[in-house]
């Protein structure tokens, strides 16, 4: 016999508010950068109206984070929970607000000056959590709390806050003192450690093969120090242990959540999946049966299932023929209850302002926080100014069409224009630059004549596959300085391939590294190889570009 309607819809709204579904932050459909994972406004107005209790939102400026987020609020009945991947500051995914370095940064610095790094890392997370709560977010989904231990992680890499368990936790603990100070939730993650991992989870099941000991010694000790510093959740990872479970992945195992987290860890707050719609899951379960498997494990919140409403309808049917217990379900609400009481209601006295405080930008004391990381974390080898100019600026980045940190005024671009520097770029869409010969892989007539400046923007990121990209930069160097035509390097990204290319480079090459990517680390280490700043502080306007290869 079926329940009572009144009890179908309460049992209908309590399971949709364990979901956390993902939409953009610019207000209109045809905004949307991501369609097919991010809601349209009617589907999901119509969602909080069932009843999901969460969102993660992505893209769009500060002003428009603002709006959206009271939009949301306003079309759910019940308290939403609002999160966004920021990782590295607000200003990572949403334009202005404060973009700051990738937390390896800090690993750097720890290693010299242990207690400088632990303050940064907490004005870093309150820096963060401010500039959150000012836009309406209450949920930071950071820190990283991975061990960044495997050099080749195609995911994970700068994202990292170290490369040993002591360093990282210590400076995720610092973090999540910081953020949650300011009266927003954090979220450690990936649990129970993605950094040791050569594959990335967006595309395929990653295998970490290691025992409970190596678990207990490397991968566990970051998220300990994160759960003693009261961090508000954690985020499951979508890899399989077989020594802990052969079957399940970690987010869909009840060993590894509930027998290893709950139990052996004593964590008591939210555990949330990580995206159901990356392959790792997706590519395996259904949408509608992975997001029950991850609440049998343990989880209490699901994030971006591939179908709400089948999922929502497949914990209700679980519910109803005993996979899944009203009692865990009540649990996990009054865990959620617990999270939203921890954010304080808001006492921002710009509220009634459209676009409130970041509406011109970042505070005075937050872009000196920026600046100061940048400049901590830059490494420099040699003494600029570039010399033999004007010539190439060849620019190496994944993706000119979808890319964040440069613009057509950024200064990888301007700064070199304004000097005479010709812009080329590498990016996978325009004609190869590579001759097919492994001792001389450039193909330097397609350049034309001059020295060249060699600008690499290299990275883990996610969707990607590998940590350095297929591009052979060892022989490239090789070869600029054979021919002696390399004027100088500037990499921004991963240290490994700092590592890698910095004992290359001939004595008076002016070369620098930056962990950070966006503007202002590409100005200040330009500005370190004697590029001055343009006519507006950094930029300039007309900056050529070409992208064919060709004079």
């Amino acid at each position: 016999m079926a329940p009572p309607i009144d009890q179908q819809q309460a049992l209908d709204r309590a399971v949709a508010a364990l979901l956390v579904v993902r939409c953009s932050g610019h207000p209109a459909d045809g905004q949307r950068r991501y369609p097919r994972w991010e809601l349209d406004n009617a589907s999901l107005r119509r969602l909080l109206q069932r009843g999901v209790g969460g969102v993660i939102l992505l893209g769009g400026s500060a002003a428009e984070l603002r709006l959206r987020t009271r939009q949301l609020a306003a079309w759910a009945s019940e308290p939403l929970l609002l999160c966004a991947d920021v990782e590295e500051g607000v200003g990572q995914r949403f334009e202005g607000a404060s973009w700051l370095v990738p937390p390896l940064a800090l690993a750097g610095i720890h290693a010299t000056d242990p207690a400088l790094a632990l303050d940064l890392a907490r004005r870093y997370g309150a820096c963060t959590g401010r500039e959150a709560r000012q836009l309406g977010l209450n949920w930071v989904l950071a820190p990283v709390c991975d061990v960044n231990n495997n050099p080749a992680n195609p995911v994970i890499n700068v994202r990292a806050w170290g490369e040993d368990p002591a360093t990282a936790g210590a400076l995720a603990a610092a973090f999540c003192h910081g953020a949650q100070a300011e009266g927003v939730l954090t979220c450690a993650k990936h649990f129970p450690g993605h950094g040791d991992t050569a594959s990335d989870s967006h595309l395929e099941l990653p295998l970490l093969p290691h025992s409970r000991a190596r678990l207990e010694a490397v991968e566990l000790p970051p998220f300990r120090d994160a759960i003693a510093a009261e961090v508000a959740a954690v985020m499951t990872a979508h890899l399989l242990l077989p020594a802990l479970d052969a079957e399940h992945p970690a987010t869909l195992s009840r060993p590894v959540l509930t027998g290893l987290l709950r139990e052996a860890l004593g964590f008591e707050g939210l555990i949330v999946t990580d995206a159901l719609v990356m392959e790792a899951i997706a590519g395996r379960y259904g949408a509608s049966e992975a997001a029950v498997l991850a609440l049998e494990a343990g989880a209490d919140l699901v994030l971006m299932p591939g179908d709400a409403d089948g999922a929502i309808d497949a914990i209700v049917a679980a519910v109803h023929n005993g996979r899944l217990s009203l009692e865990q379900l009540q649990a996990s609400l009054e865990r959620r209850r617990l999270a939203l009481g921890r954010c304080p209601a808001s006492d921002d006295p710009s509220a009634a302002a459209p676009l409130g405080r970041l509406s011109n930008g970042p505070s005075g004391p937050d872009q000196a926080l920026a600046l100061e990381l940048v400049q901590r974390s830059l490494e420099q080898q040699g003494q600029g100014p570039v010399r033999g100019g004007p010539g190439v600026n060849l620019i190496r980045l994944d993706n000119s069409l979808a890319c964040p940190f440069l613009s057509a005024t950024a200064p990888a671009l301007a700064l070199p224009a304004a000097a005479g520097w010709r812009a080329c770029l590498i990016d996978g869409h325009g004609p190869s630059p590579w001759s097919g010969d492994g001792e001389a892989p450039l193909a330097l007539e397609r350049l034309g004549e001059g020295p060249v400046l060699l600008q690499l923007f290299v990275r883990g990121n996610p969707f990607r596959g590998r940590a350095d990209g297929p591009d052979p930069w060892p022989a490239v160097i090789r070869q600029l300085q054979a021919a002696g035509r390399l004027a100088g390097l500037a990499l921004y990204g991963s240290p490994y391939a700092w590592q890698a290319l910095q004992p290359l480079l001939e004595p008076g090459i002016p070369a620098a590294w930056s962990p950070a990517q966006m503007a202002l680390a590409q100005g200040e280490l330009l500005g370190r190889l004697g590029f001055g700043p343009g006519p507006s502080g950094g930029t300039a306007p007309g900056a050529a570009v070409d992208t064919d290869f060709t004079d």
